[in-house]
């Protein structure tokens, strides 16, 4: 039977089911299939609904099964309607980034041939980088406990050295990763504004100190402003990407954009022990219970984290899964015969989930 890991799941809101059932049931095949591990999903409940019904958007058993989990699966969460008193919005899964010290946002950008794109891309210019977004502190920092009187507002803008030392070299050990592969020239670059604010000169200044005992890799920098530019204009020549917490938060969303929409954009939350995977989409509580809602995303996510924990346990398969589920989704979108509206098809749910499945059979 191999490894065994125990995954907490969290449903979500909206959307937020139906798209983490078929999830589950394409990790549990692999699984099965591979005979080199097993995965147990366990539910948990949290957010905006539970919150609706009890008063309560995170209970203390549910984040203490997060925390013993070897990963943690989150669906889409929040609801427009449901909110906190002060007006801000569940979000459980901040609470655990904040919580598990999750401080890598790992956003991947990457367009498959013959992917969706609203890009004219010629012959040699693949798209394939990832954003490094900070999760636990920059302007974030506050979340929610900003200082509000009638006449002005004020956010507290954190960067400590121990998180943007450990973000560095997480993304350092990234690239290398992806050197290894073929899948970049190794290259790093900080996006940060050092050139107005004080806090992003020190980020930048951490990201040299650590980038200087990397030689084997190549380090640059960027302005956030022009990043989105040129993430519009020429994104083939970024690789990794390292960045503070708002901008990641709004690059990200740039690029799910260039991917086609956030129904392609999966993410992950990692820190030093813990990890949570996640599509980037919210809970679209508009169309959900019809079952037309794009798993893409919550798939993909799903294979980060097969490939995350292959790799911080040693399981070979678990990675090699991973790899075979992100080119079956690409073989889904490529050939276009079950794609969801989002994507300009008509296919359900369901029927997306299982060309996923049917591809995983053909390719294997």
């Amino acid at each position: 039977m191999g490894q065994a890991f125990d995954i907490a799941v969290f449903e979500g809101d909206g959307i937020g089911p139906e798209i983490i059932a078929p999830t589950r049931s394409i990790l549990s095949d692999l699984a099965a299939r591979s005979g080199a591990y097993a995965m147990t999903f366990r539910s948990y409940p949290a957010g905006a609904a539970h919150y609706a019904q009890t008063g309560e958007a995170f209970p203390e058993a549910s984040f203490q099964a997060a925390k013993a989990a070897h990963a943690i699966l989150l669906s889409a969460m929040g609801l427009p309607s449901v909110r906190y008193p002060d007006g801000t919005e569940i979000s459980p899964q901040i609470d655990l980034r904040i919580a598990l010290d999750l401080y890598a946002g790992v956003r991947p950008v990457r367009i498959a041939p013959g992917g969706p794109t609203p890009l004219k891309l010629t012959t040699g210019q693949d798209l394939d980088f990832v954003l490094i977004r900070e999760s636990t502190e920059g302007l974030f920092y506050t979340k929610g406990a900003g200082e509000v009187t009638q006449d002005d507002a004020r956010e507290t803008l954190r960067i400590t050295r121990a998180t943007t030392e450990k973000l560095t070299r997480f993304a350092i050990d990234l690239a290398r990763r992806r050197k290894t592969r073929g899948q970049g020239p190794g290259r790093v670059t900080s996006v940060d504004k050092a050139n107005v604010f004080r806090a992003f000169a020190f980020f930048r200044q951490i990201f040299d100190d650590e980038m200087a005992k990397a030689p084997d890799l190549m380090a640059d920098h960027a302005y956030v402003d022009a990043t989105a530019l040129w993430m519009v204009q020429k994104p083939w020549i970024f690789d990794v990407m390292v960045t503070e917490n708002m901008f990641g938060d709004i690059l990200s969303d740039l690029g799910a954009g260039l991917m086609g929409g956030l129904g392609m954009a999966p993410s992950a939350d990692i820190g030093d022990d813990h990890a949570v995977f996640q599509p980037c989409h919210g809970s679209a509580p508009d169309i959900a219970g019809q079952g037309i809602a794009n798993p893409f995303a919550m798939i993909l996510s799903g294979a980060m984290m097969l490939e995350w924990l292959g790799d911080k346990h040693g399981v070979p398969q678990m990675e090699a899964d991973a790899a075979a589920l992100q080119a079956a989704v690409d073989h889904v979108v490529r050939e276009g015969h079950a794609l969801t509206g989002d994507l300009g098809g008509k296919a359900g749910t369901a029927e997306a989930a299982q060309a996923v499945s049917n591809a995983l059979n053909v390719l294997a």
